[in-house]
């Protein structure tokens, strides 16, 4: 097998990193954190290397702990969301059967205090996948795309934390998950960002980054199949796996992994919310510790606040107008109600849950 240098690594993660497309179809995955690793240690380890098929898309372990159901491309919201919602309960026979609870929070005992990957680490989301875009300047084009996802990642972060407990007690912060990450800043070569994002990150279980493991010895550089274990382990915020992936949103409550999907697709995806959004993240661009303060304060930032108003009453406008059903649309207009419109986050009530018997 062939050693990588640095600049053959960088130039393979390049040229892998979109596919370009029009924007259109849509997929999804969601976490399902369980309450221990109760599942039979060969089944896991099964999972961590085969991908069953369920209905109509796979089931995977990410680690021990977290259980992913991952959803086709999908033409359109509905039929991504309804594909999804047909997996989704498969699994749950297999998991009960063996005295696991799957929790509806993002995180158990994960410590907000340490940045990096960790075998202890126990935290599930929910991932939309996109179309990357077209390769050229525009509202479609992948450039124009790769910063959209960006401005918009910390909104719908403090939008959708719901991770705010380690050993049941506060952390301080509205997403425990969101805090051991960061979202790095994008520039106008969205090729460039993701290949230095993925070569300056850890190797998993190791202490050096994958740039510095290509630049060791020729008998000790990494091959292609290291390279792409490497890539299998991040979750930044916003990645590129050949189609643009936003990993923003902690794990739901009951069917709540619905409005994630629905409002982030609608903003990516309609040319007029695009706009929307990028004028009402504007002012967002210059604060300093901005994904931090989405992690710690959810909708309660002020800023973030008003920037999340805006977007979601234009993803609510914008699903209207592609004629989403009105289930869907009636979901995502409960959790504006209910949340956004009050600075509010699902953390929210785990903590007025948490808190309100120890203050009575």
């Amino acid at each position: 097998m062939i050693s990588l240098t640095e600049r053959a690594a960088e130039r393979l993660i390049a040229d892998a990193a979109f596919e370009p497309a029009r924007p259109g179809f849509v997929g999804a995955a969601v976490d399902l954190l369980l309450s221990h690793p109760g599942l039979p240690g060969s089944l896991t380890g099964s999972l961590l290397t085969e991908r069953p098929r369920l209905r109509h898309g796979f089931l995977t372990a990410r680690s021990p702990r977290v259980v992913v159901v991952s959803g086709p491309p999908s033409p359109g919201i509905d039929v991504a969301i309804a594909r999804l919602a047909e997996d989704l309960p498969l699994p749950l026979p297999l998991i009960n059967g063996h005295r696991v609870v799957v929790l509806e929070e993002g995180s158990d005992d994960v410590d907000p205090g340490i940045v990096g990957p960790s075998p202890a680490w126990a935290t599930a989301g929910i991932r939309i996948g996109l179309e990357a875009g077209l390769d050229e300047d525009g509202l479609l084009g992948l450039r124009r795309r790769w910063a959209l996802a960006h401005a918009l990642a910390p909104v719908l972060a403090a939008a959708f934390a719901n991770s705010p407990l380690r050993h049941r007690r506060p952390t301080g912060w509205r997403s425990n998950r969101q805090a051991l990450r960061r979202l790095r800043p994008c520039t106008a070569d969205p090729r460039a960002d993701w290949t230095a994002l993925v070569m300056d990150a850890p190797v998993k279980g190791t202490d050096r980054t994958f740039r510095q493991w290509t630049r060791s010895g020729p008998g000790d550089r990494p091959v292609v199949a290291d390279l792409t274990r490497h890539l299998g382990t991040l979750r930044p915020p916003v990645a590129a796996r050949r189609h643009l992936e936003l990993d923003v949103a902690d794990r739901q409550p009951g069917g709540g992994w619905r409005v994630p999907v629905a409002v982030t697709a609608a903003l990516m995806d309609d040319p007029r919310a695009a706009v929307q959004v990028l004028t009402a993240t504007e002012p967002l661009r210059t604060i300093p510790g901005l994904w931090e303060r989405a992690a710690r304060d959810g909708l309660s930032d002020p800023q973030l606040g008003a920037a999340a108003k805006a977007c979601f009453l234009a993803a609510y406008e914008a699903l209207a107008r592609q004629g989403v059903s009105r289930e869907l649309r009636d979901a995502v207009a409960g959790f504006i109600e209910r949340y956004v419109m009050r600075n509010r986050c699902p953390a929210d009530d785990v903590l007025d849950r948490t808190i309100a018997p120890h203050g009575l």
